[in-house]
């Protein structure tokens, strides 16, 4: 969907943060029909795609901004995910979202301190640009409630407070259903590839949500506190689905020597645990 699609959506935060590239934003949607009947509930992949993230007007520190080409990793995600499950011809329907664009300093860019307008009418006050993979997955998070799906699981390379939580050794799962938790928890413990079950307090919620000009901060106002759980809270706040995880893959973006069976570099992960994950979903539907 080029950008003149994304603005009839009213996708306001996700334009935000394109404005900034010469590069045009697209909104990606796959669709894989393997259920029964077209018109099954699906299971709903959200990935954030940042093609390259220098952090806007926030610039991040030049030591290590190559690896940001790897911000799109959450897309890269659902997508393989996508493709393997069509490959199983695994018996569900299965639609991707990615919103895809650069973060990118110029002229155009958001400011500190701008207030933009998410796709569901809520505003929200860019107190920082780095702080960007939120606003695109706020209006594809929107949109997708379009489909009735059966869940709804995003994936984003989102905060480098994840990464100094967990490490590499899991990612983290933000959740408003225990259904949904234990299904991703057993696919996990199969594909070897873990997840670890993080809070979604109203503690944190406040924090996004006392804001002085707007409904929304993007960042929580004790800046770095809780930063992978106040991202998770601002996420939840554009979810009405009693279904929704988010996975925050920040810290198994990349492989240095941790997981042997992974060349170095960027990881992939958690594409198998998301591949069993629809399988069992597929399973479910059948019994």
């Amino acid at each position: 969907r080029p950008e003149s699609w994304i603005a009839t959506q009213q996708m306001g935060a996700f334009l935000s943060v394109a404005k900034g590239s010469a590069e045009p934003p697209i909104f990606l949607e796959i669709h894989y029909f393997g259920g029964a009947n077209t018109s099954d509930s699906p299971l709903v992949f959200v990935g954030k795609g940042v093609t390259f993230d220098s952090g806007g007007i926030s610039l991040k520190p030049s030591s290590g901004m190559d690896a940001m080409r790897a911000d799109m990793g959450g897309a890269a995600t659902i997508c393989s995910a996508i493709v393997t499950a069509a490959a199983l011809s695994l018996p569900l329907n299965i639609i991707g979202l990615a919103p895809l664009c650069e973060n990118m300093p110029s002229g155009k860019a958001n400011k500190p301190g701008d207030v933009v307008r998410a796709k569901n009418g809520k505003t929200i006050q860019v107190d920082n640009t780095d702080a960007e993979g939120r606003l695109l997955l706020a209006d594809a998070l929107c949109y997708a409630h379009n489909f009735n799906a059966r869940a709804i699981v995003n994936a984003a390379t989102l905060t480098g407070a994840m990464d100094v939580a967990l490490g590499s050794a899991a990612t983290g799962v933000f959740t408003n259903s225990s259904w949904l938790w234990t299904h991703l928890f057993e696919a996990s413990i199969l594909t070897g590839d873990r997840v670890w079950r993080m809070p979604l307090y109203e503690h944190y919620t406040k924090q996004v949500t006392e804001c002085p000009l707007a409904d929304l901060s993007n960042i929580g106002k004790y800046s770095r506190a809780g930063g992978a759980c106040t991202a998770a809270a601002f996420l939840k706040e554009f979810v009405t689905a009693p279904h929704w995880a988010h996975l925050d893959i920040a810290g198994v973006m990349s492989n240095k020597d941790e997981v042997p069976y992974l060349r170095k570099g960027m990881a992939g992960r958690p594409t198998r645990t998301l591949v069993e994950f629809a399988s069992r979903l597929s399973q479910d539907s059948h019994n």
